[in-house]
């Protein structure tokens, strides 16, 4: 399968998934009033997304990698804010 666009990634179908899931999540009222936590939260599964779409769109195979790079790290951010998340009793696992 050639990939013609970002959006035919299939990483970065699944970070649009989360950024959808977060949003949601986020709006709940437990979480929704911890401004600070619910920005972090959204602005590092955003990133996930949008650094698959910069790479792939610079046109240059080592750039791309270092973009999914920095993908996999906001990835992590996301994945330990859960924890935070989880242990602030903000939602249940």
């Amino acid at each position: 399968m050639v990939i013609k666009s970002f959006e035919d990634i299939k990483a970065w179908q699944e970070a649009e998934k989360l950024v959808k899931e977060i949003y949601s999540l986020t709006a709940k009222e437990k979480l929704a009033k911890d401004y600070s936590l619910k920005d972090q939260l959204q602005r590092s599964a955003v990133s996930i997304m949008s650094n698959i779409a910069e790479g792939f769109e610079s046109n240059s195979n080592n750039e791309f990698i270092r973009y999914l790079g920095y993908a996999k790290a906001s990835a992590g951010e996301t994945r330990s804010l859960f924890y935070v998340v989880y242990e602030a009793s903000l939602i249940n696992k």
